[in-house]
């Protein structure tokens, strides 16, 4: 059995720009590109970084946003009322939870140690058959290539089997992504 291609998109995301400015015009190009699709985009509910472009980018092109931000961000990441969706929750864990199960596929922008503990939960749970989401990493500029090697040395060192790395699609570029999410997922 196949799954069609998805309605709501979960992007993980930096609260920060980024050094490179090709990380910005990726996410201004991805959330485009969402509402385009006519996908929903769910995310960190962050007006700021990344997150604020994505947000940003998703809605001025028509597009619908699912925010979740738990308390303790609302001033932090300025979280941003204005989306068709704003969820409040009282944890880090019960925002990654909601966000997870009102999407029907990942994929990961250049971030920091949040946007990593979000990619490896998923990358997990897929790995024990909680979801057979698609998961991708939006690469821009090189930017997820050492995060690949380290998944192929975990591999190769004996902490996982092979079949971790075929859940994890990795796109240069941000139409490459949105390709990627177009390919029907076995479930």
């Amino acid at each position: 059995m196949t799954s069609a291609p998805p309605r709501s998109v979960c992007v993980y995301c930096g609260s920060r720009d980024g050094a490179d400015p090709a990380y910005a015009a990726a996410a201004q190009a991805f959330g485009t590109a969402l509402a385009a699709e006519g996908w929903r985009l769910v995310y960190g509910a962050g007006d700021v970084g990344l997150m604020g472009i994505v947000a940003r980018a998703t809605m001025a092109a028509g597009g619908t946003a699912f925010g979740v931000i738990p308390e303790h961000l609302l001033a932090r990441e300025v979280g941003k009322r204005d989306l068709t969706h704003f969820v409040v929750t009282e944890t880090m864990h019960e925002r990654k939870k909601v966000m997870l199960t009102n999407a029907d596929a990942v994929v990961v922008l250049p971030g920091g140690a949040g946007s990593l503990d979000e990619f490896f939960e998923a990358l997990t749970w897929a790995q024990l058959g909680l979801h057979a989401k698609p998961i991708v990493l939006l690469n821009t500029a090189g930017y997820w290539t050492p995060l690949a090697g380290l998944l192929d040395h975990i591999v190769a060192q004996g902490f996982a089997d092979p079949s971790l790395k075929a859940l994890v699609r990795i796109a240069d570029t941000p139409e490459a992504a949105i390709a990627c999410l177009r390919i029907p997922t076995r479930t």
